[in-house]
């Protein structure tokens, strides 16, 4: 009787024991899992902002040359040139020029 008693708890320490294992194995497995998706949070977050931040920086830029555009500055005038004369006859202007003198 008494060797039965033990061998049923022993049945039993080694079912509470398996059973322990399988809970702590889930536990761990849903540490891991939780540790892989705040990484991957993370990194998306990182991602994220680097693309936020070179909008924004594209945008900024977009943004000044308009302005500038607008200033009508001096430097942004000299693509504008206007009333300007053919090459060829701006080249007989430079040979006339340097005869006169």
């Amino acid at each position: 009787m008494q060797v039965q008693a033990i061998s049923k708890d022993s049945g039993r320490m080694w079912l509470l024991a398996f059973l322990a294992v399988i809970v702590l194995a889930q536990f761990y497995v849903f540490r891991e899992l939780l540790a892989v998706f705040a990484f991957f949070a993370l990194g998306f977050a990182v991602l994220l902002a680097v693309v936020a931040g070179l909008f924004m920086l594209q945008k900024t830029w977009e943004l000044a040359v308009v302005r500038l555009a607008t200033l009508r500055h001096p430097v942004i005038n000299l693509a504008k040139v206007t009333n300007m004369a053919p090459i060829p006859s701006m080249a007989s202007v430079g040979t006339d020029n340097r005869k006169a003198a």
